[in-house]
């Protein structure tokens, strides 16, 4: 199996959604679209479809951060059921949707935050 991490992610969550994510409901989330989840200290892990885990953990009030290793070898159809869900459950995680969080990512880059 050919692995590529990517390299962990700091997401920005929407103003006033937080609340969404706090105390067991990111696990609650996670479990609803990754399914089997597991603790490992403050991080969430799942394995699902591609994602050879999907680690997830809170940074403040105000950061979700994400780290994914995916499996390269994956059918064209796991990719997309990955990414469908990897899309819905950051999309519900930050309040943002993938095209926002895209945005969000590049105007940090150009500032020099990343």
């Amino acid at each position: 199996m050919q692995r590529k991490v990517r390299p962990m992610q700091e997401l920005e969550i929407k103003r006033g959604h937080f609340k969404n994510i706090e105390g067991d409901n990111l696990n609650t989330l996670m479990v609803k679209y990754f399914k089997t989840v597991k603790k490992d200290g403050d991080k969430l892990v799942a394995n699902f479809g591609a994602m050879k885990p999907i680690e997830v953990w809170i940074k403040g009030k105000n950061l979700l951060c994400v780290e994914i290793v995916t499996d390269k070898t994956a059918s064209e159809t796991i990719a997309m059921d990955t990414i469908r869900a990897k899309n819905g459950f950051l999309e519900e995680a930050t309040g943002f949707t993938s095209s926002e969080r895209a945005k969000r990512l590049q105007k940090k880059a150009k500032q020099g935050g990343l």
